[in-house]
Parts: C-alpha cells; sequence; structure tokens
C-alpha cells in the first residue's frame, strides 16, 4: 500500500560549519534505494579520504523501513546515531546524510560532537530543501469557455493543484487530484456545472510539493 504523503529533500547538497577549528562538512542527497545510499556513501569516503571520520545515517520509507548509521570511529552514540535522528525528528524518509569530520586540534567531548552532527546535518537537510511527495491521480478535465473561471476558481478555492491549462476549441485543465478522492472530486465538478464537462481520470503518480504547496517536480 503506498503511503498517501510523506517528506523527504528535493536536492543534492554540500553545507560545511566549523566547530573549534573542525570541519563538519555535510553531503545530503534523496535516495529511493539501500543500494544508491551505500553508493552514495562509498563515494563520499573515496572522495573524503584524508577525513578524520566519515559519518553516516540513512532511513528509507516505505513497505520494509530501512535505518542505518555509523559513527565510523567516534565514540558510540556520538555521531551516527544523532545524525539519524534528525531525520526521524525532521519527518523525512529517502534520504542519506554523510557528514565529513577533519578534526581541528581541540577535543569536542560527548555533548560537543552530538551537537556538531547533528546541527551539521539539520543544516545540511534544510539546504536540501525539504518537499512533500504526494499521491495524485492525473485528471482532465475538458469544458467550454464559459465554464472555465467557475471551475477554476472551485480548484484553486478548495487547493487543487493545477497542472497546466491547454486553450484549445475548448479548454482543457490538468488536475492532480489526491488518489483516495478522486470519485468525491469528479463528483463535485459534474455537480457544479450540471454534467457539462468531459473528465478523464490518468495516471497516479507522487508530485513533489514545496513547503507553500507549489508543484515543484512529478514522476
Amino acid at each position: 500500500m503506498l503511503e498517501k504523503e510523506y517528506k523527504t529533500v528535493l536536492n543534492h547538497v554540500v553545507y560545511e560549519i566549523e566547530e573549534k577549528k573542525s570541519r563538519f562538512i555535510a553531503s545530503v542527497r534523496p535516495v529511493s534505494t539501500e543500494e544508491e545510499a551505500v553508493e552514495f556513501i562509498e563515494e563520499l569516503k573515496s572522495k573524503y579520504w584524508d577525513a578524520t571520520h566519515n559519518v553516516y545515517a540513512y532511513y528509507i520509507g516505505g513497505k520494509n523501513i530501512i535505518q542505518k548509521f555509523s559513527d565510523d570511529g567516534e565514540p558510540s552514540g556520538t555521531a551516527g546515531l544523532p545524525v539519524l535522528e534528525v531525520i526521524k525528528r525532521m519527518g523525512l524518509r529517502d534520504v542519506a546524510v554523510v557528514v565529513t569530520r577533519y578534526f581541528g586540534g581541540t577535543l569536542l567531548g560527548a555533548a560537543g560532537l552530538i551537537r556538531a552532527y547533528s546541527k551539521s546535518a539539520s543544516m545540511g537537510i534544510e539546504a536540501a530543501q525539504i518537499v512533500t511527495k504526494k499521491l495524485c491521480t492525473q485528471v482532465n478535465i475538458i469544458l467550454e469557455y464559459t465554464l472555465f473561471g467557475k471551475v477554476q476558481n472551485i480548484l484553486i478555492s478548495k487547493g487543487f493543484t493545477i497542472k497546466d491549462v491547454i486553450y484549445e476549441q475548448d479548454v482543457e485543465i490538468i488536475v492532480f487530484v489526491p488518489k483516495d478522492e478522486v470519485d468525491a472530486f469528479i463528483d463535485m465538478i459534474n455537480e457544479a456545472t450540471n454534467a457539462r464537462v468531459i473528465v478523464q481520470k490518468g495516471d497516479s503518480c507522487y508530485i513533489t510539493l514545496d513547503s507553500q504547496g507549489k508543484i515543484v517536480a512529478d514522476r
């Protein structure tokens, strides 16, 4: 059973902070499988082969949840677990985070390490842009120009995501409707237009929405 919606990150980013002369480089990437996560981690271990530590955590959702982390030589519980906890606290899935540390000569202590790794991960994730993936069905509405304004107002006022509007002999509005609301949506449109429209149901897919609910991408 596919989830109605979930949060993840949009971009692959690298974000660096400094704590007491130690450099912490957070690399964040959206991943959809454990293989992708492992490949990403290995890539960074090769890139930052001379680093003191390459700490990582990833959380992949869906039917089988996969969550793993590594302290990579830091004291147990001070690095990988705090990074994983940041991912979970932010309510994200399908994300991998690697925090690379170049030791600056000053010991941070357990509390300092937890703070530094958590801060690095959360700032990296924010920079990668948190988005919502929403399971929707594409619905095409074909209607006369005289009905266009009314239907468009209904869609906007009820917060439906309009993918496109095509102006030809008639108007075609392409809308993304949450999958479990499609039948009620079609009834509503037919009622509002006295069934003077053609409604076609398309495929279901996850659409990507930013924090304002605007569409970013679909797949």
